[in-house]
């Protein structure tokens, strides 16, 4: 039934993982800031922003399905980053999970982002989330619904959300696919990429 709440578009996904919990490694966050992205030019969601808008790779494999799924990527190079698959099996899409509050493991957390970071900013961007956290590239296509996984996800209920443009992304940059909620110090503040054309140029 869970893993249903996930096979929908990648917006209803989105919002519906804002308010999850997200367990890892003896620490635990509340996502408050998502980003949905879609797929392939003649899927139901193109999405040119989307590591699978090329089409499938070993690289972005497990954004066909099942819905679920956890799929991580290196941020320039560096930073993990964790995307929960969604939509139908077999249709690429995934939610890119960008801030959460730390809500058990905030020492745990600390020894792994560092003493001096506020807690606001524990979790703050996906690659510090990833961090905190202590999910790897390892991690990679674990099954987040499942009890026993060491990344695992309890979806919660229904949140109001704010939206906008994605973070940092050069095409597809003024798709209101991002989505927080409100009045949360962790959310990351909006920064348009400089590669992106001016703004109401770009899908």
């Amino acid at each position: 039934m869970t893993a249903n709440r996930l096979s929908v578009d990648p917006q209803t996904a989105a919002r519906r993982l804002l308010g999850a919990t997200l367990h890892c490694r003896d620490v635990a966050a509340v996502v408050v800031e998502v980003e949905a992205y879609g797929g392939v030019p003649d899927g139901p969601w193109p999405d040119a922003a989307s590591h699978s808008y090329r089409g499938p790779s070993p690289r972005n494999i497990v954004m066909i399905g099942p819905a679920g799924r956890l799929y991580t990527y290196r941020s320039h190079g560096i930073h993990v980053c964790a995307n929960v698959v969604c939509g139908p099996d077999g249709i690429a899409a995934a939610v890119l999970l960008r801030a959460g509050v730390i809500t058990d493991g905030i020492e745990t957390a600390r020894l792994r982002r560092g003493p001096a970071v506020p807690d606001a900013a524990l979790a703050r961007g996906p690659g510090n989330l990833c961090s905190a956290l202590g999910i790897t590239m390892a991690d990679n296509g674990i099954d987040l619904l499942d009890a026993g996984s060491a990344v695992r996800l309890e979806l919660g209920g229904a949140r109001r959300s704010v939206r906008g443009p994605r973070v940092g992304v050069s095409k597809a940059a003024d798709r209101p696919w991002r989505f927080w909620l409100d009045n949360h110090p962790e959310v990351s503040a909006y920064r348009r990429s400089p590669r992106a054309p001016e703004t109401g140029l770009s899908d």
